[in-house]
């Protein structure tokens, strides 16, 4: 655990934010001995830079940590593997205002992810008092939770082990669970999941996890479950399928967002909709130019294989909107376009509300875990055009990826039903500060706390 409770003052070492211009008034603070060691060890209080001060036998009594002000939430973030393994506490001292965000980013740096490797050290504690303690462990068992997924390579997390995740919480909270697998699909009308995973030797499913009292307003969250992308037939180069692992990060975003809902008891009847597949190629795989009967009685033209996410997307949106929510939200790593666009630290966000749209910015904002509104600029439906289909999944032209995937979705959406769709990365391509490389938990918190507000 990367956090554990304050007990004392006496039980664990503080550490003291400090930045250039607060370093002399440190200075003045301590004792000779203390500044004749930070003038030996060269320290200067610049973001990252780290003082153990000790006391006459050695043993540190106090850290220093040169911060950055303006980034507040990985200021701590690399401490957890760079401090003595121990317990620590954040001094009343620190220049940083917020010390809940200072506290999560020390957590969120602590992450590893062990299931094939033991860590090279246990990382260091965090105490903080019991409130705080209790506000940020559930943000962190999310976030957690979106890591250890999106990590975990496909042979060990395919979709029917994806299905067990949502059981796992499901039953841990007093969900009910149901998936339709395979041929199922297609009975139960749910015609573009099936195709799209038909060739993986796992079958393609539908899960479904329902919790609250019926009395409570509807929420139904949506999460793309593609476990392994290889593109299908227009077959993915070696590069662009290397980490296509994590092309379920949608679906563990909307399953952590989900356990908080749970785990805080949010006064919401809320509804998990996953459908995970792997997009494989066999004999029976999706060919480019077949037409794909959907949900919502739509015909599509198969411009590109590759264009997957949004088929499976479009009939659990329609499902979802026959139950007439209150609030669709999806989660999706859907195009690289948004990637181009905003890189890979900015999910894109559209809505058909522009109230819920600035709501959710706005709670991002609060949260450090931002998110930036693209449009659903509707004269560019005119790029998903078909010939003989009422429309495609691709098109010709590379303009406007992620807006042109958005407004596919948009259409198994009523212009009646409140819908929010992020398109996301996932992903730290490197190690950084509180964000180790590998999966990534974005916009989580902030549509966490925006649900909050919304239903609290």
């Amino acid at each position: 655990m990367s956090l554990t409770v304050l007990r004392s003052d006496a039980d664990a070492v503080p550490i003291e934010t400090v930045d250039v211009a607060a370093l002399p008034a440190v200075l003045r603070r301590l004792g000779t001995r203390q500044r004749r060691w930070i003038e030996a060890t060269g320290f200067e209080a610049r973001a990252g830079r780290i003082a153990l001060l000790p006391d006459a036998r050695g043993v540190p009594t106090r850290v220093l940590v040169g911060v950055d002000r303006g980034e507040p939430l990985w200021a701590l973030g690399a401490l957890a593997h760079v401090l003595p393994v121990g317990d620590y506490r954040l001094a009343r001292e620190g220049v940083l205002a917020d010390t809940r965000l200072a506290a999560l980013g020390f957590a969120l740096g602590a992450y590893r992810y062990a299931r094939y490797r033991k860590p090279a050290r246990a990382p260091a504690r965090l105490a903080v008092p019991r409130p705080l303690h209790a506000q940020l462990q559930p943000l962190l068992d999310g976030a957690f939770l979106v890591r250890d997924l999106v990590n975990t390579p496909t042979e060990d997390l395919g979709p029917g082990q994806l299905a067990e995740a949502i059981r796992a919480q499901g039953r841990a909270y007093g969900a009910r669970v149901r998936e339709w697998v395979g041929e199922a699909l297609l009975r139960a009308g749910f015609p573009s999941v099936h195709a799209v995973g038909r060739a993986s030797h796992r079958p393609p499913r539908l899960v479904e996890l329902r919790w609250g009292r019926d009395t409570d307003p509807h929420l139904v969250l949506v999460g793309k479950g593609v476990c392994f992308d290889s593109g299908g037939l227009d077959l993915k180069s070696a590069d662009g399928m290397r980490w296509m692992k994590k092309d379920m990060g949608g679906a563990a975003h909307a399953l952590a967002l989900a356990t908080l809902v749970m785990q805080v008891r949010l006064p919401v009847r809320l509804t998990l909709l996953v459908p995970a597949v792997e997009n494989a190629v066999d004999g029976n795989a999706l060919r480019p130019g077949e037409v794909v009967r959907t949900r919502a009685g739509y015909s599509v033209e198969i411009d590109n294989t590759d264009a997957e996410g949004r088929l499976i997307l479009g009939d659990a949106l329609a499902y979802a909107a026959e139950q007439r929510p209150g609030l669709i939200v999806d989660f999706a790593t859907l195009t690289g376009a948004a990637r181009v666009a905003l890189g890979p630290d900015l999910p894109a966000l559209f809505g058909n509300r522009e109230d819920l749209r600035e709501a959710v910015l706005a709670a991002g904002e609060e949260e450090h875990d931002p998110l930036w509104a693209l449009p659903l600029w509707r004269p560019y439906r005119r790029m998903l055009d078909s010939y003989l289909a009422d429309f495609a999944n691709g098109g010709p032209s590379r303009h406007a990826g992620a807006i042109t995937a958005a407004l596919y979705l948009e259409r198994f959406v009523p212009e009646t039903t409140p819908w929010l769709h992020v398109d996301l990365y996932a992903w730290n391509d490197n190690d950084r500060p509180g964000r180790p490389r590998g999966g990534e938990a974005q916009g989580l918190r902030a549509f966490f706390r925006f649900l909050q507000q919304r239903y609290a």
